[in-house]
């Protein structure tokens, strides 16, 4: 097998790459790194300090590469088919739109404001922060659902009428929020519930939403 990613599962961003190569139908290794602290060897190929980093050993001894973007934009090109990128040149510009705003805004408040304090916390041993969680779904999140179920509205996919990175890159930022015990509400968004039903029940995403499930359990969690 040539293909390796190292991360953690939890990692929405790890996930991303995981459920992109499930649609790419491509075997890989995934190594589990903790980043806290990260080890001197991944530092050497992560200079970022961040998970996931893909190795393709097809590509020589030394052929890495950090970063979800980067990786999912990288495996577009080596695995051309089943394409998840439009090839319309304005489709594709807003798919990587989607893609910035779920790995950028929509990341850095689920995870910051619910994953960290209801997860992150009591996998390190510390009591979790229920009042921040609460805070940011009740008073941070709400714009992103309300401007996720508009941009949805009855279509299927987010762009190009087909499943693609933009999907897997919000889609993935929800599983987080789902560990961490919220939902958007369905009366309230429903458009938004809808889709990430449906995108959850695919197979790269339902493994991984799966694996984790049982991960969590363990840490009882």
């Amino acid at each position: 097998m040539t293909l390796t990613v190292y991360g953690a599962s939890l990692s929405p961003f790890v996930r991303k790459v995981r459920v992109f190569l499930a649609e790419k139908g491509e075997a890989y290794t995934l190594e589990q790194v903790n980043i806290f602290p990260a080890p001197d060897w991944f530092l050497e190929i992560s200079p970022l300090k961040r998970i996931p980093v893909l190795r393709d050993d097809s590509e020589g001894a030394d052929a890495t590469l950090p970063d979800s973007s980067a990786i999912c934009g990288y495996l577009e090109k080596k695995f051309p088919s089943p394409a998840l990128y439009p090839q319309d040149a304005f489709q594709y510009g807003k798919a990587l739109w989607y893609e910035e705003y779920a790995d950028s805004e929509l990341a850095g408040n689920i995870g910051m404001g619910t994953f960290r304090p209801m997860i992150v916390n009591r996998m390190m041993g510390k009591e979790a922060d229920r009042e921040t969680a609460d805070k940011t779904f009740n008073e941070k999140l709400p714009r992103f659902f309300a401007w996720l179920d508009k941009e949805i509205g009855a279509k299927d996919f987010l762009v190009g009428g087909a499943f693609g990175i933009a999907d897997i890159a919000v889609g993935t930022q929800f599983v987080n929020l789902a560990h961490a015990g919220f939902r958007p509400d369905e009366k309230t968004w429903p458009n938004l519930a809808r889709y990430l039903a449906a995108i959850h029940a695919r197979p790269g995403f339902a493994a991984c939403i799966e694996e984790e499930t049982a991960l969590l359990k363990k840490f009882g969690l």
